[in-house]
């Protein structure tokens, strides 16, 4: 399994690793079953996330995409974040291998997830704008995570 060298700089040198402890939002995704965790962190000032933090459980390359993911989203409006996809967090690394697509995939909805939390935190149904979230249960394969 070959990584890009964006895939391992990402995953050396993880960029807005930590936590924001005043956080805006807080999305967390993923399942222990899967064993790939990303909690992530925004903050939010008048509709742009002026900074955004993750931790993650997982392999180099849920480490990757989410550090990709957070460098993308920094200092962009909240509907700019959510049009992030998961396949433009993988061009971001110029790919990943097909058996790690699933990575991509979580980072996008941590995203998504801190933006829910924090339309909930403001008394906003999140999802007419965000969209449901789905939990990586493995039965119906909604997770993305291909187990």
């Amino acid at each position: 399994m070959a990584y890009s060298e964006k895939v391992m700089d990402h995953f050396a040198n993880p960029r807005n690793v930590g936590e924001i402890v005043d956080a805006d939002g807080i999305g967390e995704v993923g399942n222990a079953k899967c064993g790939d965790i990303m909690k992530m962190y925004i903050k939010v000032t008048n509709g742009v996330i002026t900074d955004v933090k993750f931790k993650t459980f997982g392999c180099g390359a849920a480490i990757a995409t989410s550090s990709m993911a957070t460098e993308l989203i920094k200092d962009k409006s909240i509907d700019e974040a959510l049009k992030l996809t998961n396949k433009a967090v993988m061009e971001a690394l110029d790919g990943l291998p097909p058996v790690k697509v699933h990575c991509s995939v979580l980072a996008e909805q941590a995203i998504k997830a801190a933006v829910s939390d924090y339309y909930t935190k403001q008394g906003i149904d999140p999802t007419p704008i965000v969209g449901a979230i789905p939990e990586c249960n493995h039965e119906d394969g909604s997770c993305g995570c291909d187990l």
